[in-house]
C-alpha cells in the first residue's frame, strides 16, 4: 500500500545545510530520512572549510609533518593488507555538530576509498584515531579544546605532535562508552595505538611510526631504498656480463686451442700416412731389384 507524504511534511524533514555553519542532521533526523534524501544531503555537505572553521596557513614544516604520517599509515596499512583508511584534512560531519578537520585521521573497517567528506551517518561508525600536528596553529585548540570535544564524540584516540616543541601527547578512552580521556603513558619514549597497532615517538624532529620495534619507513627513505637495490642489481648484473664476457672468451681461446691442436694432429697424421706409403713403395722397389738381379 503507497503512503501519501503531504507537502508540508515534506517541507518539514527537508535539511537544509548552513554554508556558514554546516553541519549534517542529528542521528534522529538522518533515521527519518528517505535513501534519496539522504543522497541528496551528502551531496550538499561542503568539503571546503567555511569562514568559522578555517585557520590559518601553516607552512611546509606543519604541511610536511602531516603529509609524511599520512604516506607512512597509508603505506603500511597498504602493505599489510588491514582494511584502515588514512586521510588528511578531510571535512568530518557528526550528527548535529560542527564540521571539523584534522590533520590526519584514521578510521578502521571501512573502505579505502576517495572521499570528499566523511559523514558518521553514512558510514555507519564515527572516527578510530585522530592527529593533530601543533606548528604554528592555536595551542589552545589542539592542547585542551579537541581534547574535551573528541571525547565528548566517542572518538577512542587522540594524538599531538607538538612540531615546535618536539613532544607527543596522546589520550585515550578508558572504555568504549566513556566520554573523559586519560592520558597515553609513554613506554621507553613511545605511545602505543591500540587502534592503529602502532607505537607513535619523536625521533629527531620527526613523528615516527614503528610496529614490533620496527620504524615503518618513509616515502623517501623507500624511494632510496628501492633505489639502493637497484643500483646494487644493475652492478651485479654489470658483473655477470663482465662475468659472461670473459668466460665466453676463455671458451674461444680454449676451442682455438683445441682446433689447432686436432689441425697438428691431423697434419702428423697425415705425414706419417705419407712416410708409410713411401716406405712400403721403397720396399717394394727393393723387392723388385733383388728379384730382378736373381
Amino acid at each position: 500500500m503507497l503512503r501519501y507524504r503531504t507537502p508540508m511534511l515534506d517541507a518539514r524533514l527537508r535539511y537544509v545545510v548552513d554554508d556558514a555553519d554546516p553541519r549534517a542532521p542529528t542521528q534522529d533526523e538522518w533515521d527519518r530520512m528517505t535513501p534519496a534524501e539522504r543522497e541528496e544531503l551528502l551531496a550538499s555537505l561542503p568539503s571546503e572549510m567555511p569562514i568559522s572553521e578555517s585557520a590559518p596557513p601553516e607552512g611546509d614544516v606543519h604541511f610536511e609533518a602531516v603529509v609524511r604520517a599520512r604516506d607512512v599509515l597509508r603505506g603500511f596499512f597498504g602493505r599489510s593488507g588491514r582494511r584502515i583508511w588514512v586521510a588528511n584534512n578531510l571535512p568530518i560531519y557528526y550528527p548535529g555538530e560542527r564540521m571539523f578537520s584534522p590533520d590526519v585521521i584514521a578510521v578502521v573497517d571501512v573502505d579505502s576509498r576517495s572521499r570528499d567528506h566523511f559523514t558518521v551517518s553514512a558510514e555507519g561508525k564515527g572516527l578510530d584515531v585522530v592527529i593533530e600536528v601543533l606548528w604554528a596553529g592555536r595551542r589552545k585548540k589542539d592542547l585542551a579544546d579537541n581534547v574535551e570535544r573528541f571525547a565528548r564524540l566517542g572518538i577512542p584516540e587522540y594524538f599531538v605532535f607538538d612540531r615546535r616543541k618536539l613532544r607527543l601527547h596522546g589520550h585515550r578512552l578508558p572504555t568504549p562508552g566513556a566520554r573523559a580521556y586519560r592520558p597515553i603513558l609513554p613506554q621507553l619514549g613511545a605511545y602505543r595505538s591500540e587502534q592503529l597497532g602502532l607505537d607513535l615517538s619523536v625521533e629527531g624532529d620527526k613523528l615516527r611510526f614503528s610496529y614490533s620495534g620496527a620504524p615503518l619507513p618513509e616515502s623517501a627513505e623507500l624511494i632510496a631504498r628501492l633505489d639502493g637495490n637497484l643500483r646494487a642489481a644493475e652492478q651485479s648484473a654489470e658483473e655477470e656480463a663482465r662475468r659472461a664476457e670473459h668466460e665466453a672468451l676463455r671458451a674461444e681461446e680454449e676451442a682455438g686451442r683445441a682446433e689447432h691442436e686436432a689441425g697438428r694432429a691431423d697434419g702428423e697424421a697425415r705425414r706419417a700416412d705419407a712416410a708409410e706409403r713411401r716406405l712400403a713403395e721403397a720396399l717394394a722397389e727393393l723387392e723388385r731389384l733383388r728379384g730382378e738381379g736373381r
